[in-house]
């Protein structure tokens, strides 16, 4: 973890934004540690968003993933991570602040365009959304379907050979090569999951973005599809944002967390230098 910069800030209340960073500029605001000669895949600055007036979900949220970097968000329930999340790939268009995917803001992006970009993010979510009368490989090859068309990744059995070889690989990844051809709906829960994150390695994405990929599992097929799917993106090389409710997931598959709390960052600390009974003060 020798590179990224290292927060000097630690939790200072529950209630209290963390505002110092080693590094920091007081323009960068929080949360936005100096990052000289790092790259950063995802850059948020000034974030802010409501869905009622008056009513704000997220306020000034300022930080910054670099490439390679597992960052965990957590938070209570109405905390705004998965509001944050969506807002940071567009899914939902902030109201206020900027995000930077890979160095192009996304704001002035036309539809296309985002797609375009978007196209480079792996999404896996709580639930899995599988095709469930379809196979486990046609729903891998689904991952393909940006840059191919429809007709020839929709199904394994009029997909190119090219096509079906890299599916299997990324079910191979997962461990799940002898259930390729099984539909869905006849998977279990950690099953189905580990499909999902095979469909997102099918896009060959630069970064990962996960909204609780184990809440729906239970703690055992949790923790296996945690420490799979944390590795392979480590291994890969790979950016990770994921959100957690599981504090144990958030500190041991992480590299770094940042927490939220009434919308703002509270805390943003690299996961060795903090433990699991600190970031519960965040849910008292």
């Amino acid at each position: 973890m020798s590179g990224w910069p290292e927060p000097a800030a630690r939790m200072l209340h529950p209630f209290t934004p963390v505002t110092t960073f080693v590094g920091a500029s007081p323009a960068m605001g929080p949360g936005m540690a100096a990052t000289s000669g790092l790259v950063a895949d995802l850059v948020v600055s000034a974030l802010g968003k409501s869905f009622e007036p008056g009513t704000l979900v997220l306020r000034n949220v300022h930080f910054q993933v670099t490439a390679g970097q597992r960052v965990a968000l957590i938070g209570a329930n109405g905390a705004g991570k998965s509001t944050l999340l969506r807002c940071c790939m567009h899914l939902i268009r902030p109201d206020a602040g900027e995000v930077r995917l890979f160095g192009t803001p996304l704001g002035g992006l036309d539809a296309q365009a985002l797609r375009r970009l978007r196209a480079q993010v792996g999404f896996v979510f709580q639930k899995h959304n599988l095709v469930p009368r379809l196979s486990a490989l046609s729903n891998v090859l689904h991952g393909a379907l940006p840059r191919a068309p429809l007709a020839r990744a929709w199904l394994q059995s009029l997909a190119p050979a090219a096509l079906r070889e890299e599916a299997m690989h990324c079910l191979e990844r997962v461990g799940l090569t002898h259930i390729a051809l099984r539909r869905t709906d006849k998977l279990s829960g950690g099953q189905s999951q580990r499909v999902a994150v095979a469909r997102a390695l099918m896009q060959r994405p630069r970064l990962i973005v996960a909204d609780e990929p184990a809440a729906s599992l239970d703690p055992v097929a949790g923790d296996e599809v945690m420490s799979l799917f944390s590795g392979l993106v480590k291994s890969e090389g790979l950016t990770m944002v994921f959100t957690s409710h599981d504090l144990v997931h958030a500190v041991k598959y992480a590299d770094r967390v940042i927490a939220l709390q009434r919308g703002e960052i509270v805390l943003d600390a690299l996961s060795h230098e903090i433990d699991v009974a600190e970031l519960r003060a965040l849910y008292a």
